[in-house]
């Protein structure tokens, strides 16, 4: 990864904590659901970094990530793992990516490995390594909500670029408790947009709309296009029936 990127996206949240002073009220929590609040760290950690590797690379066939860089989760956030040279950059997402209403924000079974292609890494990769390092710091939902506008609103944040892509193509990704695996997919991120534009979650359509994430504090809209192999080649068999559950 561009040591700058990391280290902007690292200044952002350092500035926004010394900027903002006061807590924001905090989600509610609903003592049912099966995720109510965080777990203990090490169970969102992988022990093995040779595993977390192997895995973030999955997301995309060998041909892209062999040569990407690799960022691994480790206490206080996302750190290098592997210098890649194709400017693309794998890493495997935990629960707090998910939808701040998601029931498995805080699942620590949630493993979504995903390879960002440069434009990406650009303008989304950021998000991810602002919003572990906000979460990592023990703040609420809100309170990381509040951090990632105020960036947004002081222009220490990127808007998505043009060209800006993502495989998600692992067939031992865990999404959550209800996609699963869900399908091998790629992801197209893009400025906020209706899914007209794209002929998304029409019938026929391949395009998926991920209505979700467009409701979150990032300024994307996504669109996922389910593919019909996983990254090492074996078939993904299609499920229409889920292909709104991500």
């Amino acid at each position: 990864m561009n040591p700058k990127i990391f280290k902007a996206s690292i200044l952002a949240a350092s500035m926004l904590l010394a900027a903002l002073c006061s807590p924001g009220p905090a989600l509610s929590q609903d003592s049912k659901a099966p995720y109510p609040a965080m777990a203990p760290l090490d169970q969102y950690l992988m022990a093995d970094r040779a595993e977390e590797i192997a895995f973030a690379k999955s997301a995309a066939p060998p041909a892209l990530s062999s040569d990407a860089n690799v960022l691994v989760l480790e206490k206080d956030g996302y750190h290098t793992a592997i210098e890649g040279k194709n400017g693309f950059t794998c890493v495997v997402e935990r629960g707090w990516m998910s939808p701040l209403d998601s029931t498995d924000f805080w699942n620590p079974k949630l493993r979504g490995p995903i390879c960002y292609n440069p434009a990406a890494v650009r303008s989304i990769l950021p998000y991810t390594i602002l919003r572990t390092k906000l979460i990592l710091s023990g703040l609420t939902k809100d309170q990381m909500v509040e951090y990632i506008q105020t960036a947004l609103a002081g222009s220490l944040l990127p808007l998505p670029e043009p060209g800006a892509m993502s495989y998600m193509m692992s067939k031992n990704q865990y999404l959550g408790d209800g996609p699963g695996h869900w399908h091998s997919h790629l992801m197209f991120h893009l400025p906020r947009m209706g899914g007209a534009s794209w002929g998304a979650n029409l019938d026929g359509s391949p395009v998926v709309l991920d209505t979700n994430h467009h409701e979150g504090p990032e300024p994307e809209t996504i669109f996922m296009v389910p593919v019909g192999h996983w990254s090492d080649g074996t078939p993904a068999m299609s499920d229409d029936s889920a292909a709104h559950q991500h």
